[in-house]
């Protein structure tokens, strides 16, 4: 498993960013003279802005904030930065390091770091974990949250993919057993 995208989501990053003129209309840079007109100063309002007031999609309007917005933090070509910067508590940690432990008994697991969240993916994103105030953690699967009874609904909107229906709270390494393992493995195979 190393930390890196799957052919499927290199090539999918790739038609976003070439496509962001025949999409919207405008070329990149007429976008960001745009952005200075925006009435907001947080990214996700920015986002919402772009959206309803330019109908501008999720993707895109991400691709248009990031190349306006000066970086925060470690950007998409640091992985081992941003997993850094996002991993701080060291309990969280430990619950993600057991989760890639077990995501590598998994063939053909890739695992990407994100800005907010670690991706597992095989073909598309399958998993994801964020990590959570106190130690703890957050795992999502593409699984159906009536499959198992550790599993709850993906109520909230998290920034991984939708396909994750299902999540899971992890508070300590040892909740990381062989029933995580089993369902980890078949969000796999739906991945």
């Amino acid at each position: 498993m190393t930390a890196v995208l799957t052919e499927r989501q290199k090539k999918w990053f790739a038609t976003v960013q070439a496509n962001l003129e025949k999409n919207t209309g405008k070329p990149l840079a007429e976008w960001v003279a745009i952005m200075k007109t925006c009435p907001e100063t947080a990214p996700r309002a920015q986002a919402a802005w772009l959206k309803t007031v330019h109908g501008v999609g999720q993707n895109h309007a991400a691709q248009i904030l990031d190349a306006c917005r000066p970086s925060d933090g470690p950007g998409w070509d640091e992985p081992e930065a941003l997993r850094a910067d996002l991993w701080k508590d060291p309990a969280s940690l430990a619950i993600l390091e057991a989760v890639e432990r077990v995501a590598a008994g998994v063939d053909g697991v890739i695992s990407g770091q994100r800005k907010g969240y670690t991706s597992f993916s095989r073909k598309v994103q399958f998993a994801a974990m964020r990590p959570l105030k106190g130690g703890r953690a957050l795992l999502g699967l593409k699984l159906s949250p009536e499959g198992a009874a550790r599993l709850s609904p993906s109520v909230r909107r998290e920034s991984w993919s939708e396909r994750l229906a299902s999540v899971v709270e992890l508070n300590a390494v040892d909740q990381v057993d062989d029933d995580i393992g089993r369902l980890f493995a078949q969000a796999a195979d739906n991945g």
